[in-house]
């Protein structure tokens, strides 16, 4: 590791640090407006601890170009008069002035409140928990599971109702941005921006500027922990691993660079993401909630291998026929890279027997279960499109037997709920998995129902597939129970709009495959 390496890595772990410091030794720094305009979150829970996270906005554009001191609080009850942690953390201008504290000490199982100080400044309040002690078996965890906010496509009027449901943990599944700009016909939309199609750290910085501008998404983080991982649009639409538009390596490098860095800079991830420095930023990763849920977080994106057949210049991976793009079936093709494969596949073998976790819910981008088209075509930029990677996975499961497994996803903005198949070109092979694939919070799907009918029709597997609705999943897990249910917003261009139940499933312990809950 050159020097150059390790400072940067230092200056990363000295942000993250959470540094204990008396009250008495604190500085009088002040500013006159409020730094903390784009709110906090918190992230990532262990049974000891979570990740706190902030950014400060500077007074004006180009200002504050020194570190800024923050300082934190963590309080058994709102109003702060039972602290049991505070310190003090270092905004750096190379990290967007953004904060990482990582907190140790706590108990596990716990709520806790917590908010940032800067000279007069003082945060909101945040609500945050810890997990269960690894061999405890608590009686029920509620997981909220979203992606796609499109800013133009409508009001984040679904965080409002996340928040009413009141979950203990909310997994972002990739798309938090889009990199576009808006179109310059607004017919519509609910909103529009002047923000170019972002390029550059100082783009990326500002659209997540924008997207953390929203109240609605701000309580959303307030409320409860996230665990994120990202998708394409973090980027550039439908990029993949080291390619992009134009097939052109070096520029979609400079653009993946400061997307990414921004993605860290905005995100309550650990300081442990930057270990091989932010080209290769990891955020696939592992939660546990005790005996009750072990989590595997992955990322689709970063290491896929270019969509099979897809033009050097064209915007996005096409939908192929096999039969006419040999690429598709090549075996070595991968969606999430050997590392990362090997990583789960250790992952799973570890939690099975009896001391393995009633739910191993593996977490990722997009719709896992095949789509069969009555064209014949199929997708490329989904796990249709690594058949043989999907393949592995599968037979990982079968190597490795978990009590039950879940897959979550997003990316399609359609709702999917899928028997998932030992052998998914077989309609009468065994039963795995479960999986959910929630719809966008926002985002259009730019299909029809008509066609997502189709699709249901021709794949006994999918027992329910919705591309109309806007909203979110909410998963409320017992040691005895899975029940998945999919909450759809009235009229996504309403901020404040009403939620609705679209569907209910179950997924009984030790049963594979969700039923449909009257």
């Amino acid at each position: 590791m050159t020097a150059a390496r390790r400072a940067f890595l230092l200056r990363a772990g000295l942000a993250a640090a959470a540094t204990q410091l008396p009250r008495w030794a604190w500085g009088g720094e002040t500013l006159r407006h409020n730094p903390f305009a784009l709110g906090i979150a918190s992230g990532d829970p262990t049974p000891d601890g979570v990740v706190l996270w902030t950014r400060l906005v500077p007074a004006e554009p180009g200002a504050l170009q020194a570190p800024l001191t923050v300082h934190w609080e963590v309080a058994d009850d709102a109003g702060f008069r039972r602290i049991v942690q505070r310190g003090q953390a270092q905004a750096l201008p190379e990290w967007g002035h953004s904060v990482h504290v990582e907190l140790r000490g706590l108990a596990p199982d716990r709520w806790y409140h917590y908010r940032f100080l800067h000279g007069d400044a003082v945060s909101a309040t945040g609500r945050t928990r810890t997990a269960p002690a690894p061999g405890e078996l608590p009686a029920r965890l509620r997981v909220a599971f979203a992606s796609c906010q499109r800013w133009e496509h409508g009001h984040y009027a679904a965080w409002r109702h996340v928040v009413a449901d009141a979950p203990d943990l909310v997994l972002f599944l990739g798309d938090y941005i889009y990199e576009y700009a808006s179109p310059k016909d607004a017919t519509g939309l609910a909103r529009v921006h002047t923000l170019p199609l972002a390029r550059t750290l100082a783009d990326f910085r500002d659209r997540y500027a924008l997207h953390k501008s929203d109240p609605l998404l701000q309580a959303a983080h307030a409320a409860c922990p996230w665990s994120v991982t990202w998708d394409d649009h973090e980027v550039q639409n439908d990029y993949a691993g080291p390619f992009g538009r134009g097939h052109d390596a070096q520029a979609l490098l400079e653009t993946r660079l400061a997307g990414w860095q921004a993605f860290y800079e905005n995100m309550p991830l650990r300081a442990a993401s930057l270990a091989r420095g932010v080209g290769a930023l990891q955020v696939y990763r592992g939660l546990a909630w005790g005996r009750l849920a072990q989590l595997h977080l992955l990322d689709t994106r970063q290491y896929r291998d270019w969509q099979a057949c897809r033009k050097d210049d064209a915007s996005s991976g096409a939908a192929v026929r096999p039969a006419d793009c040999p690429a598709w079936s090549d075996p070595q093709r991968s969606l999430l890279g050997a590392a990362q494969e090997q990583w789960l596949d250790q992952r799973l073998a570890a939690a099975t027997g009896a001391q393995g976790p009633r739910w191993s819910v593996i977490a990722q981008q997009t719709l896992f279960s095949p789509r069969h088209y009555p064209s014949g075509t199929r997708s490329t930029d989904s796990w249709d499109g690594y058949p043989a990677a999907r393949g592995r996975l599968l037979q990982s499961l079968q190597r490795h037997p978990q009590r039950n497994t879940v897959l979550l996803g997003g990316d399609i903005h359609q709702n999917y709920v899928c028997n998932v198949l030992a052998d998914p070109e077989r309609p009468d092979a065994a039963v795995l998995a479960s999986e959910f694939c929630g719809t966008s919070i926002t985002s259009r799907s730019g299909t029809t129902q008509d066609k997502a009918d189709a699709i249901a029709r021709r794949n006994p597997h999918v027992l329910l597939a919705r591309c109309e609705e806007r909203g979110y999943g909410l998963a409320d897990i017992t040691p005895r129970r899975w029940t998945t249910t999919l909450r759809a917003i009235d009229d996504p261009l309403r901020v404040d709009s009403g939620a609705r139940t679209l569907a209910r499933f179950v997924t009984e312990d030790g049963t594979p495959g969700p039923q449909r809950d009257a």
